[in-house]
């Protein structure tokens, strides 16, 4: 018996929608890296793309526990010298929710070219709507 790989052509690609409300960033965020990774399918293959489509909505209302909202700290650099700029969640959360849910996924999945891709297929709102009518998303279902 053979192990299965994945070919270009078995891969089905679904729309999932993750409601963030009332939830901690890094369930939220774990769920959503199984999803596009495609871990949750049978036909997981670790070094091609099997993952599906994830819209992560009422990115505004995820949860820190803890005293993380104050202590854990957002950095970017602007690459000039000390152009390091520093953020706690608190305010970040307040300003661009959406960037903490692609921060906390992003470091969830490979640091290569197939994780660059993977990261295409997610999208996070601040509120509850979006514009992904279309696609027919479900909703996907996930204990806390």
């Amino acid at each position: 018996m053979q192990t299965f790989m994945a070919n270009p052509k078995d891969i089905e690609r679904k729309w999932y929608i993750l409601d963030a409300a009332n939830k901690p960033l890094g369930r939220v965020a774990t769920e959503a890296a199984r999803l596009l990774r495609g871990k949750h399918k049978p036909i997981f293959t670790p070094h091609i793309d099997t993952g599906d489509h994830v819209i992560i909505i009422n990115a505004e209302k995820v949860l820190l526990t803890g005293n993380k909202a104050q202590n854990k700290m957002y950095y970017r650099h602007s690459r000039y010298p000390g152009g390091l700029k520093a953020m706690d969640y608190q305010t970040l959360l307040a300003t661009k929710p959406e960037r903490a849910i692609e921060k906390a996924v992003k470091g969830m999945i490979p640091h290569n070219r197939l994780g660059r891709k993977v990261l295409t297929k997610m999208r996070v709102y601040r509120g509850a709507e979006h514009p992904h009518q279309a696609q027919k998303p479900e909703v996907w279902n996930y204990e806390v």
